[in-house]
């Protein structure tokens, strides 16, 4: 009863980004933060780059991986930094997802990579704040910082879009995906 297990390109591409996601992930674990939860998002920077090349789906499926297989490796699975990290994660999908309809609805009003990734930056770090305001702060003194880590993820979404579209130029004229 020997059955090989196959794979697909599609399986060699989610596994090759989630893997470089991951590698990310866990060097921003390491850095120090002037706030609890701030950090710069790199590896989403990693996800832009699978939904611009590869589409939403892959995109979903690598930011998954990449807090599930991250949070075994730095022993987070099931901590509050587990759920503030997913549901993050899964705020920001949704709303990229929202952007690409809107860009593909509206062609006159498509986003940058930057701009997509302001959005995603801003609905992580919202998604975060309201996990954390839910379940573990439940204080009405939180929304004091949420203009603060508002205004971060901005920052650091701008930081991120512009090594997305950086990535992505450089990659475009190498990569062959047919």
């Amino acid at each position: 009863m020997n059955q090989a297990l196959t794979t697909t390109k599609e399986d060699h591409i989610i596994v090759w980004l989630a893997a470089l996601a991951i590698t990310i992930h866990i060097a921003e674990a390491a850095l120090p933060t002037p706030l609890p939860g701030v950090k710069p998002g790199l590896a989403n920077v990693v996800t832009l780059i699978a939904v611009y090349f590869f589409g939403w789906r892959i995109a979903l499926w690598v930011s998954l991986l990449r807090i599930l297989v991250g949070s075994l490796i730095i022993g987070s699975f099931l901590s509050p930094t587990f759920f503030l990290s997913l549901s993050g994660a899964i705020c920001s999908l949704l709303m990229l997802r929202l952007a690409l309809w809107w860009s593909a609805s509206v062609p006159m009003l498509r986003f940058s990579t930057i701009g997509y990734s302001i959005i995603a930056a801003m609905a992580h770090m919202y998604g975060q704040f309201w996990i954390a305001y839910w379940l573990f702060i439940h204080h009405a003194g939180i929304f004091n910082i949420l203009p603060i880590l508002m205004t971060v993820s901005v920052i650091f979404g701008i930081v991120s879009g512009i090594v997305a579209k950086e990535v992505i130029q450089r990659l475009e004229p190498r990569l062959n995906l047919d």
